[in-house]
């Protein structure tokens, strides 16, 4: 019998599926991988599981950020499976291929990017014929509840109804990957050719969206503050007193002064000289009333629901969109979150009732009376502003669902609520007002004065005291409200007779000051990414140009985020910075003249093009020759710049070149001396690079640098071959030459940790305590904590203790105090951030002093005997590692015994165990190998790993191998031979673990 595949894009969904379905097709069996009854197979994926890759004859892996290899631009594209998910690709083709399986239904996510999940398994189950040759239906849902899965099985969508969603995601997944791959090997090629490797990534959207913030950043820079006047009077009259503030009547916008206002005056003595000629005058009174109203805000797209939950709740995007998604896959309680619609379709008015009658039926005493007054008034009627099919593109607004929720979280319950209140404020009547502009003039000077009264609140009951002001509805430019006005006080103003004067009985001055722009939030720079950096208030205006945006609103928060972890911004509240690699990049894009990616609005354009090809009005071929002409373009600008420098708006630090004592100014790639004030040469030629090891300077940093010679430990550097460190940074005096030069202090080597050979001075500090080699002090010094007798001081020229320990390990931070403990008791408590430079996986330790080896060294907790004991194998060796380690077996003696043959085999002799079974390795060889304890043998292998997976053996001579920097902290030295390895490793194994 001939069977339908169903895949789903969580397993989440195909159970919702499979629980739908079985009233009306029947039992479904469950399997590993999937349902199955007589009519379905219901199986899933877990996000994608297959993604774009170049065909191998087209992409080059060695040389790649090269400019000799690109642009890269393959005429096709190949499919990999993701890594994680092999299993479960491996498990839904094997379904598809299926000989009874004739018929495949789509029921990933409704949108782009579950179209393209489905598509891209569907190809690689095709194999080299890219098609099953199956025919293909859409299951289209906006809500999870079970009838509206039944629902869309009724309404299945043809194959060729998503064609031009299919082409849009397939467009956008590999307009992705070639701007994304060209521009990020193209800049990292040019900000690396002239040594080092420093990664600057780029990206499609990703980049034009941090330009809104650097060029934010850039303004508030640049932003002068001015001084200004503003005359606040009070005025008597017979029924009490009201007040005031002076205004031009006359004034009229000045496009170059955006600062002028009719209530601003620049002039101190012209404002006290205002303010003495109307106090104690009196003035003639004019007033007029007239009803205003306030529509409620329009029903919630994702974007609109992030600037919300940002701005009330500062939760992030990221955040607001995963508490959306439970809300819709979990708990069944709300719409599909991922839309830019906000409007219903106009069939679903008795959706709408239906959802009203469960809210007010709920347990939510708080709003259920407001759903129950919306159905006894009759207030869920068909109107444009909530029913409209030319507002709604793939999903319609977020709404709540028929299904009365249960078991939220307080940030779930939190949203929800908010949904939930725009859901039936927008059926509300509009907020009647009654709005009174009373104009008080003291002779040729006019004094304006607002109040609004509260007449009818309309939508505005369901928010309680909450201010109209808050709502984003009344920020969009309300018909009737005088956007130019005051805030108004919510309090009726005192009356005035007709005909009666007013009594000036006070007038001041007050001295302000113009604020520079604020910096975005998560919630504005959403808004700001919906219009593609054009500042719209009005929400039907911004709704109408979201087309153009920078992404789509399911892809908006993975952005940010993806800039925050690039280190292009920082979090800091609720604000968003850019950093000085954010800076450099934008300058580098301007300089390059590569616009598509350093302005915002001409980015837009793409998606508005997506946007057409969805709805069947652009050719995709049309699309992708404008993205590799876009790329070709981006290549070429780069590879072809032929100037010095890039030009930009660059620093001048304070402090003075340590040679010359010249000028030190920022150019796009260095710090360097331009001489003494005023000269026009080029300075001594002392400079140090903007960006060492992949990390760029801020200007505050390079300023501290200079000043003080040091700066860290700073995170974020990262080697050539991609690892990440932490390290101080100074300026040292090079013994050859006699120049200052920049180098790194890892805290390793007499090198970098003696100073450069100068006296250290620890008079200023407090000891540690006792070094646990000599007995002698141990401070603070660099990034590390050293025995006073391991550098040269005023005491002792030459070093005759060997104690360092790092502040950070593995970026593990040791604070003052473990350090402390360390030197009282010989082990500090147990410290859970170490991350291991092998696995990149975090795990916990204690740092001991390791007397045997003479270093300070790992020792792990007692396993718990328990779940997994320990097997007893004979030939087992145990010693304590540190002065509480646990008993562990050698690695040969955890072999088991296989089960008893029909022949029983000779005994054999047990292997005598290594010496160095199981030897705990130092904090330096950890950094190389990972912190497990290890056999000698063991621990060669994972070095020679390491030195040829980071291509470290000479070129010229295979025996010698060159240090990178971690190798330099195990050798002692940069270079070593081969032969020494043993020995070298063996002082680096500590005692057995």
């Amino acid at each position: 019998m001939s069977k339908t595949l169903v895949i789903a894009e969580k397993p989440s969904v195909a159970q919702d599926i499979v629980r739908a379905l079985t009233p009306v097709a029947g039992r479904f069996d469950k399997h590993e991988d999937h349902f199955e009854n007589e009519r379905y197979i219901v199986t899933s994926a877990v996000g994608h599981l297959v993604e774009i890759q170049a065909p191998e004859e087209f992409d080059v892996k060695r040389g790649k950020w090269s400019f000799a290899h690109l642009p890269v631009l393959p005429p096709y594209f190949d499919l990999k499976p993701v890594d994680k998910t092999k299993g479960r690709l491996n498990a839904v083709v094997k379904l598809a291929r299926r000989k009874d399986v004739t018929e495949l239904v789509n029921a990933c996510d409704a949108g782009r990017e579950g179209e393209l999940i489905f598509r891209l398994i569907e190809q690689y189950a095709g194999g080299a014929k890219g098609t099953l040759s199956k025919p293909v239906r859409r299951l289209w849902l906006q809500s999870m509840t079970p009838q509206a899965i039944r629902d869309g099985f009724q309404n299945l969508k043809s194959e060729q109804q998503m064609q031009g969603l299919a082409d849009a995601a397939r467009s956008r997944s590999e307009a992705d990957w070639l701007v994304g791959i060209n521009g990020t090997r193209a800049m990292t090629a040019f900000n690396s050719r002239d040594g080092g490797f420093f990664l600057t990534t780029v990206g499609r959207v990703q980049t034009p969206t941090l330009s809104l913030v650097v060029e934010r950043e850039e303004k508030i820079r640049k932003f002068v503050a001015r001084d200004y006047w503003e005359i606040h009077a009070a005025f008597d009259v017979e029924a009490g007193q009201y007040p005031g503030k002076w205004f031009n009547p006359h004034w009229k916008k000045n496009p170059d002064d955006p600062e002028a206002r009719a209530d601003r005056l620049w002039s101190r003595e012209q404002a006290q000289a205002i303010a003495d000629a109307v106090r104690g005058r009196p003035a003639r009174v004019s007033e007029e009333a007239k009803p205003v109203t306030q529509a409620s805000p329009l029903l919630f797209d994702l974007t609109s629901l992030q600037r919300e939950a940002n701005g009330r709740f500062g939760f992030s995007a990221k955040t607001t969109l995963a508490l959306a998604q439970s809300l819709y896959e979990r708990h069944k309680a709300l719409t599909y979150p991922r839309t830019d619609s906000r409007a219903l379709p106009e069939d679903y008015l008795p959706v709408a009732r239906n959802t009203v009658a469960m809210l007010a039926t709920s347990g939510m005493a708080h709003l259920a009376p407001y759903a129950q007054q919306a159905l006894e008034a009759d207030y869920v009627r068909p109107t444009k502003k909530v029913f409209d099919n030319a507002k709604v593109s793939d999903h319609f607004a977020i709404i709540p669902t028929t299904q009365a929720p249960s078991g939220l979280s307080e940030a779930e319950q939190k949203l929800y609520d908010l949904v939930v209140r725009r859901f039936l404020a927008v059926f509300f009547p509009s907020a009647e007002y009654q709005v009174t502009t009373r104009i008080s003039r003291v002779g040729e000077h006019a004094f304006k004065t607002e109040g609004r009264v509260l007449v009818k609140p309309g939508w505005l009951a369901i928010y309680g005291k909450e201010a109209a002001s808050e709502m984003d509805g009344s920020k969009a430019g309300d018909k009737g409200v005088d956007k130019g006005a005051d805030k108004a006080s919510g309090q009726p103003l005192v009356a005035v007779r007709p005909g009666e004067d007013a009594h000036t009985a006070a007038a001041d001055a007050r001295a302000l000051r113009t604020k520079p722009p604020a910096r975005y939030s998560e919630a504005t720079l959403l808004g700001a990414m919906e219009s593609a950096g054009k500042q719209v208030e009005d929400e039907e205006l911004r709704s109408a140009m979201q087309e153009k945006g920078l992404g789509t609103p399911a892809t908006r928060a993975a952005t940010i985020e993806g800039l925050i972890s690039e280190k292009y911004m920082l979090r800091e509240g609720r604000e968003l910075i850019p950093t000085a690699k954010a800076f450099q990049l934008m300058t580098l894009l301007r300089g390059l003249g590569v616009k598509e990616l350093s302005r915002a609005e001409l980015t837009g354009e793409w998606e508005y093009k997506l946007a057409q090809m969805e709805r069947g009005q652009l050719p995709r071929e049309v699309f992708m020759q404008q993205i590799k002409e876009m790329t070709e373009n981006l290549v070429r600008k780069a590879k072809e710049y032929d100037r010095d420098s890039i030009p930009g708006d660059y620093a001048t630090l304070a402090s003075p070149c340590p040679d010359c004592g010249g000028v030190v100014k920022e150019n796009y790639r260095r710090f360097a001396c331009t001489g003494q004030p005023g000269s026009t040469g080029a300075g001594c030629g002392f400079s140090f690079t903007k960006s060492p090891a992949g990390r760029t300077f801020e200007t505050q940093e390079a300023e501290t640098l200079l000043r003080e010679r040091r700066i860290g430990p700073l995170e974020g550097f990262r080697s050539k071959a991609g690892w990440p460190f932490t390290a101080e940074v100074a300026i040292v005096r090079d013994a050859d030459s006699g120049q200052h030069k920049l180098e790194f202090d890892f805290g390793d080597d007499a090198a970098s940790g003696d100073g450069g050979g100068e006296a250290v001075d620890f008079s200023g500090q407090e000891s540690l305590g006792p070094c646990p080699v000599c007995g002698a002090p141990v401070f603070e010094h660099g990034s590390n904590y050293v025995c006073s007798r391991a550098v040269p001081t005023a005491q002792q020229a030459a070093p005759s203790c060997s104690f360092k320990s790092g502040k950070i390990i593995l970026q593990q931070p040791v604070e003052r105090a473990q350090m402390q403990k360390l030197l009282a008791t010989g082990k500090t408590d147990l410290l859970d951030k170490f991350v291991s430079l092998r696995t990149r996986r975090p795990f916990k330790a204690f740092l001991a002093w390791d007397a045997a080896a003479g270093k300070v060294n790992f020792e792990f907790e007692p396993r718990a005997e328990g779940k997994y004991p320990a097997r007893k194998t004979a030939g087992a060796s145990a010693s304590k590692t540190g002065a509480s380690g646990p008993a562990r077996t050698t690695a040969a003696a955890k072999k088991v015994a296989k089960p008893t043959a029909k022949k029983a085999a000779p005994a054999k002799a047990p292997r005598k165990p290594s010496t160095a079974a199981g030897k705990t390795p130092s904090a330096e060889l950890a950094a190389v190998i990972g912190p497990e304890p290890v056999a000698r043998t063991e621990a060669m292998k994972k070095t020679w790993d390491y030195i040829k997976a980071h291509n470290l053996q000479d070129p010229q001579d295979k025996r010698t191998i060159v240090a990178d920097d971690r190798l330099r902290a195990v050798f002692g030295k940069d270079r070593a031979g081969m032969f020494e390895l043993a020995g070298i490793l063996g002082k680096h194994l500590g005692g057995a673990a």
